[in-house]
């Protein structure tokens, strides 16, 4: 099984070790492309203007530092990914916290979007950056649409024939759409809050909430060991860990598209 995750906006503050070395990462056809969003982000962070810096970021002003260690990003120490990402996803995930054999899983399985390194594995070194998908570089443009461009055939490869499961949020998902045969052994997740307003029961994304009962599926995937074979398996797979799984209609060549109904905050 193919898990794919988004990052995620909290970051661990420092790295503890030596610096990025590119040519150790994994999906190492996709280190030409990091190069070049790599070098213009830095070189816009170093640049002399900073309002268009942040601008293209989303930062604010009291976020300068942001743009200081950006600037410095080949220097700054690395981390594996598995600590870089501390956002409420991650922190129901609590990967320090895996048994053995789930962390062994995990390195297997997981994949991060990323707006500057594409994808990453758990076991990437990287430096803590703020790199949005929705930014645009002088250089790449909208990295968006850049990494579209790129991570097709590295993340179809990457898949292989095994089912994935797609927990991306919308910009990260547009990065790279599954096609064909990697399509429908695909199945991505909705999170739905189900609570009762007048007697009636009614539906609705929590963002906060959706984030960490994503996190949570992942963790109980790894703890029980499972090793999905196809889609229609991986869906049996949540189901069999008590989650309520409702299948949506979908059309054939596309992923297969399940709401996660769940009733507690």
């Amino acid at each position: 099984m193919l898990i794919l995750l988004p990052p995620s906006e909290g970051k661990a503050d420092t790295g503890t070790g030596r610096p990025l070395d590119l040519a150790k990462l994994s999906l190492p056809e996709l280190n030409a492309a990091r190069e070049e969003v790599l070098a213009a982000l830095v070189a816009l962070c170093a640049g002399p203007d900073e309002a268009t810096a942040r601008a293209a970021l989303g930062l604010s002003e009291g976020q300068h530092h942001e743009l200081r260690r950006n600037a410095r990003l080949p220097r700054v120490a690395a981390v594996p990914a598995a600590r870089i990402y501390t956002g409420v996803l991650y922190e129901a995930l609590d990967l320090p916290s895996l048994p053995p054999e789930a962390t062994r899983a995990a390195r297997r399985s997981v994949l991060i979007s990323s707006g500057l390194w594409g994808a990453v594995r758990l076991t990437d070194r990287i430096p803590p950056y703020r790199c949005p998908v929705g930014a645009k570089l002088p250089g790449p443009g909208a990295l968006g649409a850049y990494w579209r461009r790129v991570l097709g055939p590295v993340l179809t490869a990457a898949a292989g024939n095994r089912p994935v499961l797609d927990l991306r949020s919308g910009a990260y998902a547009a990065m790279w759409a599954p096609r064909g045969e990697v399509a429908e052994r695909t199945v991505t997740v909705r999170v739905l809050h189900e609570r009762e307003v007048d007697g009636v029961p009614v539906r609705s994304v929590v963002s906060h909430f959706n984030k960490a009962t994503k996190g949570r599926l992942v963790r109980d995937l790894l703890l029980a060991g499972a090793r999905p074979r196809t889609a229609d398996d991986l869906i049996g797979a949540l189901r069999d860990l008590k989650h309520t799984v409702l299948e949506q209609p979908a059309a054939a060549g596309r992923p297969r598209q399940v709401d996660l109904v769940v009733t507690q905050l």
